[in-house]
């Protein structure tokens, strides 16, 4: 068993990556190890005033950052676990110790055979779902693409259309002369133009899953099952 990201990328693809990355990148039920990474956003940021309706509303359900900070504390956890269907699932938990009180922005990411990617369930609820892309860059740092989103809930099953969606580019790397992970987040609607993003390092330890195992407020309220 491999963790869901190089099952995705494919061995050789995987093996590109810094071996750092590597490291994070293979959390999982495999690996036996969580991952927690905390540091500091240079820069937390959203687009023009026209966004902000939209991101208050998905912050309800940690979904976007609504905020805006410089020097922001961060902490991302990365926890596998079993869902309640039997699959295996890391948490991408950020927060945001940003001005006003802590903001959170959850997702919980499993492998799609079906769709032969990671699937990306945003929110407290999994009511969105984002096809994630990811490779190796030739300096061996990760790149992640967003591709296609779904909203679900209930009956409902139905493509996020591009005029409110997002699309996410994330990168990130690991900086060998400072010993820090390096992230860059970036989501752009394409009529709309940038709504959201963050900039940074962290530094990340790894624990035995199996003696920690993943709290229940990382797990999302409510899991969906369609992939």
């Amino acid at each position: 068993m491999t963790s869901i990201f190089r099952t995705a990328m494919g061995d050789a693809a995987f093996e590109r990556l810094h071996p750092e990355l590597r490291r994070r990148f293979s959390v999982g039920l495999a690996s036996g190890e969580l991952c927690v990474g905390r540091g500091t956003m240079d820069r937390v940021w959203h687009g023009r005033a026209v966004v902000k309706p939209f991101l208050a509303l998905g912050g309800r359900r940690n979904i976007l950052l609504p905020r805006t900070g410089r020097d922001v504390p961060f902490t991302i956890e990365n926890v596998p676990y079993l869902d309640s269907f039997g699959r295996e699932t890391v948490t991408f938990v950020r927060t945001f110790a940003l001005p006003g009180g802590p903001r959170r922005f959850d997702a919980t990411m499993v492998h799609s055979p079906e769709r032969d990617c990671v699937l990306d369930y945003l929110g407290t609820h999994q009511h969105l779902a984002s096809e994630l892309r990811l490779s190796a860059e030739p300096d061996g740092s990760l790149l992640i693409r967003s591709g296609e989103h779904r909203f679900r809930e209930g009956p409902v099953d139905v493509r996020v259309p591009e005029l409110v969606g997002g699309r996410a580019e994330v990168r990130e790397s690991f900086d060998e002369r400072t010993g820090r992970f390096r992230i860059r987040v970036r989501v752009v609607n394409r009529y709309v133009g940038p709504l959201f993003g963050y900039e940074g390092s962290f530094t990340a330890e790894y624990t035995d899953v199996r003696s920690h195992g993943v709290r229940e407020e990382l797990r999302p309220v409510r899991e969906e099952v369609r992939a």
